[in-house]
């Protein structure tokens, strides 16, 4: 059984957390909760061209506010 989460050839989504977190999820799997789509359905390359384009900062959006507080205090 191939892993559904590395099908070249499946679609899938990109999703989206409340931390601004990115996933690939197949479009053959229940979307968790805590999490939309934002893309797709699409190819899987498409989808990773999506993530690559739109996710840039890594880091989860509660930090990049508290990062911000601390800058704006100073």
């Amino acid at each position: 059984m191939t892993n559904p989460f590395e099908n070249e050839d499946a679609n899938y989504f990109v999703l989206i957390n409340d931390e601004g977190q990115h996933s690939l999820w197949p479009t053959t799997i229940n979307i968790p909760a805590g999490w939309k789509s934002i893309h797709g359905p699409d190819m899987r390359q498409a989808c990773v061209k999506y993530t690559e384009d739109h996710w840039t900062d890594m880091r989860p959006n509660s930090l990049i506010k508290m990062m911000n507080e601390e800058t704006a205090a100073k």
